[in-house]
């Protein structure tokens, strides 16, 4: 009788928890092969897809390029001075050019534009018209007809030069010039025609007198006259003892008064 009630005695707590454990385990299991199945799913579609991601995060790349490219102009060429924007003479920003002659009115300059490749013609709208070069005057600068002729000497058609912007006059660009020497150095154009003894400072065109830009500039072309005149090149060579002398002869009165009596006679 003893053995009957213990068999038929009510489960305990412990074992009614170990069979709801036993229970649970296996919807455990299942609900992390599920997570572990969307995972894989998701990764096999990203890996499949990468190519596709890639090209389309390229092309929003590119699109973003064109788009701030064309709205700052960085690939626009200029064939006049008319053309470029204002906010590029007062920000002095640099422009790019290939020399094509060196004329009295000063240099003729075609404007190269910054190259993207591949997307020059998506970029340019003037792609295939007409060159025109721009018509750059060194700013500061009253150059001699020796100036002229070194230029043309030292400054080749087609070599590339940088043209910093200063100031616009009708179609003439007034700018500070730079060009490639034989060393990796460039060389401004400007100045040097000034330590030459070339050229004589200028009034510069369209600086208001008492901006910084006036007083820099001023102040950097009058620095390389002061050296052609310590020097003596150019229009400040002084003449030799002997040049001086014959000079002073020829110029003093009673040697002209002598030559008139003798043309007489």
């Amino acid at each position: 009788m003893r053995r009957e009630n213990v068999n038929n005695m009510p489960e305990t707590s412990r074992e009614r928890e170990t069979d709801a454990g036993g229970k649970s385990a296996p919807q455990t299991k299942q609900g992390t092969q599920s997570s572990d199945n969307i995972v894989s799913v998701i990764s096999r579609l990203a890996d499949d897809n990468l190519a596709l991601v890639r090209n389309i995060s390229t092309g929003l790349a590119i699109a973003g390029v064109v788009l701030i490219a064309r709205s700052i102009k960085l690939t626009t060429k200029f064939h006049a001075a008319a053309e470029i924007p204002a906010r590029f003479i007062e920000r002095n920003v640099s422009l790019r050019g290939k020399v094509h002659a060196i004329t009295d009115e000063g240099l003729q300059v075609e404007h190269l534009p910054i190259y993207l490749p591949g997307l020059l013609r998506l970029l340019s709208k003037q792609n295939g018209a007409c060159t025109s070069p721009l018509l750059v005057h060194l700013v500061g600068v009253e150059l001699t007809p020796e100036g002229k002729i070194w230029l043309q000497k030292n400054v080749a058609p087609a070599q590339t030069v940088w043209l910093k912007l200063i100031s616009r006059e009708d179609d003439i660009l007034h700018c500070l010039v730079w060009h490639s020497r034989r060393s990796m150095w460039r060389g401004c154009l400007n100045e040097e025609v000034l330590q030459l003894g070339l050229a004589r400072t200028a009034p510069l065109t369209g600086v208001l007198p008492d901006s910084r830009l006036h007083w820099r500039l001023y102040k950097r072309l009058h620095r390389a006259e002061v050296k052609a005149k310590r020097r003596g090149r150019g229009l400040w060579e002084e003449d030799s003892l002997w040049e001086r002398a014959s000079k002073a002869v020829r110029d003093n009165a009673f040697v002209r008064l002598m030559r008139r009596i003798f043309k007489w006679t």
